[in-house]
């Protein structure tokens, strides 16, 4: 099979390259990736001279490149994305023209070069929020109610996808996901950020009480769920992929702590983020009952891993906490000091 992958250089991205192509070796893979400030190739130095592997630098919005690219592979997996909603705040536009003009360019490439193969990577946000201390969880039946520009502008990327199913045949699939972590994610989320902060001896900044809850995911499940609803998911369909990991903000900060042998005063409360979504839970049931799907890594095993990455590749977020990401942080957190 030959894919196209886009935002393949970003966190999610680059993990399911590095997946892909341990597990499919013989595929061949084209990368779709801007650069912008969450992509990297230095999260792919290690197989940039696979014969399997071929980065392209583009716009997933500039429509020659991305139909140049399409008439040369049988499926496209997008994942490019803006996906920080602390960013989507600050900045709505750049979340618009990426998630939702970028997802409609590469429906249309799909579209005109002989309907290919669409998978559609998108988040749990779309649903908007559950109440704290209930059973309720999201499924593939939850109504949309996003809360943020970002969760929004994914909303809108999923409403195209399923358009251009029911209007034009386009063979696609959609995952939902819970909150990913893992290597290679860029230090504004916030398992990447606590930990790289913690190992610098700096404090970490806790939205409101801790109290908001999230469905925990570790990445690798997540590239191998994408990779099961590719091969075998029904044509059409979406995809809840959770970790069955609900975990409050104070409980994560505690879990990170705790393998980081420091105390609870490396905490510093933060006025809340606006328009904050108290609680995510993904029911997995169906991916689990049709595709078998279900995470192999418990979340403190894989908190171990994470907390382990990041100790042993200080070079690689150094580098990334560059100038512009100090303007950023000092942006977001300067005026929310509790």
């Amino acid at each position: 099979m030959k894919l196209l992958i886009t935002g393949g250089a970003g966190f999610i991205g680059s993990n399911l390259i590095h997946y892909w192509l341990r597990e499919h070796p013989e595929d061949d893979i084209i990368n779709l990736d801007l650069l912008t400030y969450a992509g990297n190739l230095e999260n792919l130095k290690s197989v940039e001279n696979n014969p399997h592997y071929k980065f392209v630098k583009g716009d997933i919005n500039d429509v020659k490149l991305v139909d140049d690219l399409v008439k040369q592979v049988d499926a496209i997996i997008h994942l490019a994305a803006e996906s920080h909603v602390d960013r989507s705040i600050l900045d709505p536009g750049a979340f618009i023209t990426t998630n939702i003009d970028g997802t409609a360019t590469l429906l249309n490439a799909a579209r005109n070069n002989g309907n290919k193969r669409f998978h559609h990577v998108s988040t749990d946000e779309v649903f908007g929020s559950l109440e704290l201390n209930n059973s309720k969880k999201f499924d593939e039946n939850s109504p949309y109610n996003p809360h943020s520009p970002y969760s929004a502008s994914k909303a809108s990327s999923d409403h195209l996808v399923r358009a251009y199913y029911h209007t034009f045949g386009l063979p696609i699939t959609i995952t939902n996901c819970s909150n990913n972590y893992g290597p290679y994610q860029f230090p504004e989320k916030v398992i990447s950020l606590f930990i790289t902060n913690l190992i610098d001896g700096k404090k970490v900044p806790l939205y409101g009480d801790g109290l908001n809850v999230r469905d925990w995911l570790y990445v690798d499940d997540h590239c191998r769920a994408i990779d099961l609803v590719l091969h075998n998911g029904i044509i059409g369909e979406t995809y809840c992929v959770g970790g069955n990991q609900e975990k409050n903000n104070l409980e994560l900060t505690h879990t990170i702590l705790n393998l980081m042998n420091v105390g609870e005063e490396m905490i510093e409360p933060v006025k809340d983020r606006l328009g904050h979504d108290r609680r995510y839970a993904i029911d997995a049931g169906k991916i689990k009952r049709e595709l078998g799907f279900e995470p192999k890594y418990n979340f403190q095993d894989a908190m171990r891993f994470t907390v382990d990455w990041y100790k042993n590749n200080q070079d690689w977020w150094r580098r990334v906490k560059n100038k512009s990401y100090l303007e950023y942080y000092n942006k977001n957190y300067a005026d929310k000091l509790a």
